[in-house]
C-alpha cells in the first residue's frame, strides 16, 4: 500500500470511530511503524485534516465542536525559552492553539498552522523544533506573534486570557 491510500484509509479509520485511536494501534494495522503514522497525521493535518491528538490518541474533530467554540486571536511576546510555557498555559487551561502568525519585514504576514489541543501537541511541536534544531517564528519579530485560539466557552476564553496575563506573556497584556 503506498502512503497515499494509508492517508486515506486512516482519515477513515477516524471518521468511523468516535473514540480515541494511538498511533500505536493504526501503525499496527497497517504494519508499519508509530513514527510512520505520527508523519501521516502531520501532513494530513497540513492538508487541512482536523485531527486532533489527545493522551489517548488521534480525534477526528468534529465540525459541531469546533463551530461551537470561540475564537479569539491574542498578541504575545516572549523569550524562546517561555514558549512551553505559553503552549501549555493555553491548553491546560482548556484552550487551544489554532495557528501563529507573524509579521515579516521582508515577506509579510507569515501565518503557520499548530493545532496544538494538548500536552501531547505542544510536546511534539517542541520535541520538532529541538531535533530540527528550527527556531520557532517569533524568533523573527523579537518575540512578537499572533495566536488564533479556540476556547470551548467564555469562561475558559477569561481564564486562558487571565493566566496569560498573570505570566506576562500577552503584548502590552491586552487581546485584540
Amino acid at each position: 500500500m503506498n502512503a497515499t491510500t494509508r492517508r486515506e484509509k486512516i482519515v477513515k479509520l477516524l471518521t468511523d470511530t468516535d473514540k480515541p485511536l494511538s498511533a500505536s494501534a493504526i501503525a499496527s494495522q497497517f504494519s508499519v511503524s508509530r513514527q510512520v503514522i505520527v508523519g501521516d497525521i502531520a501532513l494530513l493535518r497540513a492538508s487541512g485534516a482536523q485531527i486532533i491528538a489527545t493522551p489517548r490518541g488521534y480525534l477526528l474533530e468534529q465540525p459541531s465542536v469546533s463551530n461551537n467554540g470561540i475564537e479569539i486571536q491574542i498578541v504575545c511576546v516572549h523569550e524562546d525559552d517561555r514558549l512551553a510555557e505559553e503552549l501549555y498555559t493555553v491548553v491546560d487551561l482548556g484552550g487551544a492553539i489554532v495557528d501563529v502568525t507573524v509579521e515579516h519585514s521582508v515577506y509579510g504576514q507569515i501565518c503557520a498552522p499548530l493545532h496544538i489541543f494538548s500536552r501531547f501537541d505542544a510536546d511534539v511541536f517542541l520535541e520538532k523544533l529541538k531535533t530540527a534544531s528550527a527556531q520557532p517564528l517569533c524568533a523573527l519579530t523579537g518575540g512578537i506573534h499572533l495566536h488564533r485560539l479556540c476556547c470551548p466557552n467564555e469562561t475558559v476564553q477569561a481564564r486562558v486570557l487571565a493566566a496569560l496575563r498573570t505570566k506576562g506573556l500577552l503584548f502590552q497584556n491586552i487581546s485584540i
